[in-house]
């Protein structure tokens, strides 16, 4: 049997497009251009599942979230926006909707999720999320291309969870961002966010930093300690560089985890904790294992939801609003507010970006402070990057290049980089891998995200594709129009 669908949008075409997919599956659809039409609706006691607009003339859909589950909390209601915002995801999940699909969307995805709203057993599908409303001051995370947009939908979420997240990354991508994100929107927003960087605290004193340590622990302990764990109490605690914790702390932390207790350096009474844990590396934690570096059975205690931020050059589409951002914090700070023309942003898209988005910030904040000019052109931008790439590992890419003279040119600046001609153990793994995540998230982008039709352009078994897409941590990205 058919459900009866309520669908609100301004748009009359999104309208018409949603009543004829729904229609053909044998659903009831019922359309209205305002949120007037459907409270009326709901209150009346149609519908099985509501289909809602951010933006409407009357009212915005968010807003109505609330008043729909006070009178009718079993009422799904998915939540449609071209205000495609971190912001906007949190408060979708934030006030009961059961999912959010940013604008614009694909048609595919929108009808999976429908089927998903009317079949989950409501006890499955509730989320426990905190009653506090997100402040809209100031956006932790800035972009609206379709990787983002996956890291929203899966953030909000998070929101209401105490899971134990991993996110990788390359160094300057925003990982503690995230990290932040996920403490000051979800439930533990009133405790503490305590962050440790593994790399830069000496291997010998980490133990203490994270566990604290009692009065002659060892020489120079001359009083107690508290350590990064009962600071973050009842809050989160954030491991950065997870990849660079040493072997005996990584014994220790894997009891906290399994366990929930720990004893200070040097005491002898267990101490319950009470945090949420976000690790963070831009290492591969599994070539790790593999040297005998990182724990096996940590890895799994972290990875509970892995989290990948991609890298700024995967992403070029949100350098204009990145920079309009880091241009208005500069001149919240006092520097003059600057803008770019449009040859100077075309210009900084083409940028590989090494330094991802901290690279990006650095150099606005320049041009912010250096250049006179109100809005800066093209010539400040090629000085600027010119200036940016000392070595040839940074040079543009040779016209024309083969894939094979590409690769070699790569990895004979890798071995360069090292003094003594000879990298790390592990070379052929990562070399494999870095080929092959992005063969496989560029094939799952051209066929939107449908790994049947990924599998077959790529000639593998599609059992295969899903292994690898698991062992790589791709996320799969569906909706691209």
């Amino acid at each position: 049997m058919g459900a009866s669908i309520l669908v609100a949008d301004d748009d009359r075409a999104i309208r018409t497009v949603l009543t004829q997919a729904l229609a053909r599956l044998g659903h009831d659809v019922r359309t209205a251009g305002n949120a007037a039409t459907l409270w009326r609706w709901v209150e009346e006691g149609q519908g099985d599942l509501v289909i809602t607009d951010v933006v409407m003339p009357d009212e915005n859909g968010l807003d109505l979230i609330p008043r729909i589950k006070r009178i009718r909390p079993d009422l799904r209601i998915i939540v449609m926006s071209a205000q495609n915002t971190l912001l906007t995801a949190v408060k979708a999940a934030e006030r009961g909707a059961f999912d959010y699909l940013p604008k614009p969307f694909d048609l595919k995805e929108l009808v999976g999720m429908v089927q998903r709203a009317l079949t989950t057993p409501t006890a499955a599908a509730e989320v426990p999320l905190s009653a506090a409303e997100p402040e809209e001051e100031q956006l932790p995370l800035i972009g609206r291309s379709p990787a983002m947009q996956e890291i929203y939908r899966v953030l909000a979420r998070l929101m209401g969870t105490d899971l134990t997240v991993m996110i990788t990354g390359e160094s300057g991508t925003g990982k503690e961002l995230v990290a932040r994100a996920l403490h000051d929107y979800g439930k533990r927003r009133n405790g503490p966010f305590v962050a440790i960087n593994m790399a830069a605290i000496p291997r010998e004193l980490i133990e203490s930093e994270l566990f604290g340590h009692e009065k002659g622990a060892f020489t120079g302990a001359t009083m107690r300690s508290t350590g990064r764990f009962e600071q973050a109490q009842s809050g989160t605690l954030f491991l950065d560089e997870i990849g660079d914790m040493p072997l005996e702390a990584q014994t220790r932390l894997l009891r906290v985890l399994q366990e929930g207790e720990y004893t200070t350096v040097g005491g002898r009474t267990p101490i319950k904790t009470d945090v949420r844990i976000i690790a963070a590396t831009h290492r591969d934690l599994r070539t790790l294992i593999r040297q005998g570096l990182f724990r096996e059975d940590l890895f799994y205690r972290l990875n509970v939801v892995p989290i990948r931020l991609p890298p700024l050059r995967e992403r070029t589409e949100d350098v204009p609003a990145l920079a309009r951002h880091f241009f208005q914090t500069a001149a919240a700070e006092g520097l003059p507010l600057k803008s770019l023309d449009n040859a100077a942003l075309e210009r900084m898209k083409r940028y590989r970006w090494p330094g991802n988005v901290r690279e990006l910030e650095n150099l606005v904040r320049r041009l912010a402070a250096l250049y006179s000019q109100e809005v800066i052109g093209l010539d400040a931008i090629e000085q600027e990057l010119t200036d940016a790439t000392p070595s040839a590992a940074q040079a543009p890419e040779p016209a024309n290049e083969g894939l094979g003279a590409a690769v070699e040119r790569h990895l004979r600046e890798y071995f360069a980089a090292h003094k003594d001609g000879v990298p790390a153990a592990g070379l052929y793994d990562r070399i494999l891998r870095e080929v092959e995540r992005p063969l496989l998230s560029l094939s799952l982008v051209a066929t939107k995200g449908n790994q049947i039709k990924a599998a077959h352009m790529l000639g593998l078994n599609r059992n295969t594709l899903r292994k690898k897409i698991r062992d790589l941590e791709i996320q799969v990205v569906r909706g691209l129009k």
